[in-house]
């Protein structure tokens, strides 16, 4: 049932709060029309027939700048101030002390400029605590390191920018010590990240799920503003969609600004689209907009490349996890990529990764292995059935992961194994080259979706010099196949340096 004047009481609580920064400071908190219809509304309104609230979950999702700080402060005083809750224990949590101390100040300065709440509690601001003794209770703001600690009794959690949790450790100890309670609240107000596997985007998985009635769950409360995966992003208008409050106190010259920096410069794409329209993506910096990939040629005749000579990239990897292959053919740039994953712990790994390795091995784009780990007999076999078929120059591997297959490469295929660091020195020509390649739409990739997927989940490093790397620990996903690309491309580039010029100018006398 709903029952409007339990959401008016928090409404009418937060109008007798003031803001502390910016254009409103010392200014009545007025909720916007959104912050009252799609949060407050239901969220408070809605209760169960027992007269306690039916939400106990919410997700809150929306870009940056839209008031999520200050709108945690003023919940986080009503729960302490206001919602009759004896001993009650109220928490705003965050990924370190600076922001955790975000909404604490924001609070405190709320209660400092209302000299009726200042009267009824006690700031310590060492503690980042604020205590109402009449109910026995407190609000106190933690970070994730604060973790480790038992013993909480949480009324009200309020969990500040999830997607920079490094882990579940406090979101575990925070939700789980809410049992004892009537009618807690664990309220989830955050942007969106760029790790796929992280504790916000499962709550974001669930929410969707929600919304779209897949999962029935009456506790749970999805407030989504987002620019969705499939819609324009460089389009104004679907700007709003993720910016409630732009027109009002969210700068649109701002964001203006950032896009047309962001146009500029592939790596801030990312940036753009997470921070300012609440899209999730692969990294937290991306290199190049996968739909540059997507207008690349995508056909290859593989029975005209029989005999064509070609340059090979090895990454092989973690024996438990994806290794792969990768040729490139120089006169037509084609590339033809071999995927490897063991059979017995893909149906782990497509989990953890979210995507179908199943689908793509039963199409071929990937090739099953016996075991829990990959088999390199076959990878090897697989390798030199490539030297028969191609006219294989050489093929780069990296240097670090020397294993026993390439000593057996060499003596049983008789091919030219050339090590590769995975540094700048090494790998900055060869990535700008493929990102040539890319933006000049002279690469063929063939519409392979694995290689599709590990050039999307890219990240790269940049050092002070401007020299560009993929970065595997950064990547939250896997760019194996892309780091073999690369290697495969360093062949091509060296191959085509060493022709003379001689063989290509008259010689002149003087």
């Amino acid at each position: 049932m709903y029952d409007e004047k339990r959401a008016e009481k928090v409404k009418n609580f937060i109008a007798r709060l003031k803001h502390s920064k910016g254009i409103y400071a010392g200014q009545d908190f007025v909720l916007q029309s959104w912050q009252w219809e799609k949060i407050i509304k239901p969220l408070y309104g809605t209760l169960n027939p027992d007269g306690s609230r039916q939400y106990r979950t919410c997700l809150v999702m929306e870009a940056r700048k839209n008031g999520k700080t200050t709108l945690a402060a003023a919940l986080a005083l009503y729960h302490l101030f206001a919602d009759r809750e004896q001993g009650g224990e109220i928490y705003s949590a965050a990924v370190d002390k600076d922001q955790a101390s975000l909404v604490f100040n924001e609070a405190a300065a709320m209660v400092r400029n209302n000299p009726i709440l200042s009267g009824k509690c006690k700031i310590i601001d060492s503690q980042k605590r604020i205590v109402r003794y009449k109910t026995n209770s407190f609000y106190r703001a933690i970070p994730a390191d604060a973790a480790s600690a038992h013993g909480y009794n949480a009324s009200c959690i309020i969990y500040d920018e999830m997607h920079a949790a490094a882990n579940r450790n406090l979101f575990d100890v925070l939700s789980t010590s809410m049992g004892a309670r009537q009618q807690p609240l664990l309220l989830i107000i955050s942007t969106a990240g760029y790790d796929k596997n992280s504790i916000l985007y499962e709550q974001y998985s669930y929410a969707q799920k929600v919304s779209r009635g897949i999962i029935k769950d009456k506790t749970f409360l999805p407030v989504i503003f987002e620019v969705a995966e499939n819609e324009n992003w460089e389009d104004e208008a679907n700007w709003y969609k993720a910016n409630p409050a732009l027109g009002t106190f969210r700068n649109l010259d701002e964001m203006r600004s950032f896009y047309t920096k962001a146009k500029e410069n592939p790596a801030e794409i990312n940036n753009f689209r997470r921070l300012y329209l609440n899209q999730w993506t692969s990294q937290e910096t991306r290199w190049i907009d996968v739909s540059k990939w997507d207008l690349c040629p995508s056909k290859i005749d593989l029975k005209r490349l029989k005999g064509q000579a070609c340059y090979g990239g090895l990454d092989l990897s973690s024996t438990t996890d994806l290794t792969s292959f990768v040729l490139v053919f120089p006169d037509t740039l084609e590339v033809l990529p071999f995927f490897f994953i063991p059979r017995e712990r893909m149906a782990e790994i497509e989990k953890r990764d979210r995507v179908p390795y199943s689908e793509w091995a039963r199409e071929g784009f990937i090739n099953i292995t016996k075991g829990n780990v990959v088999d390199y007999s076959f990878v090897k076999k697989t390798i030199i059935d490539s030297l028969d078929t191609y006219q294989v120059q050489a093929i780069a591997y990296d240097r670090w992961n020397s294993s026993h297959m390439v000593q057996e490469l060499i003596a049983e295929g008789d091919i030219k194994m050339v090590p590769i660091g995975m540094g700048y020195g090494s790998m900055n020509a060869p990535t700008k080259y493929l990102e040539a390649l890319v933006l000049d739409k002279k690469i063929n990739h063939g519409a392979n979706p694995v290689l599709r997927w590990n050039f999307d989940n890219v990240m790269i490093s940049t050092d002070s010099a401007g020299n560009i790397k993929p970065d595997k620990a950064k990547s939250t996903q896997k760019i194996d196949g892309i780091v073999a690309l690369i290697m495969s491309l360093d062949r091509v580039m060296r191959n085509e340096e060493t022709t003379s010029i001689y063989e290509t100018e008259k010689i002149k006398t003087f």
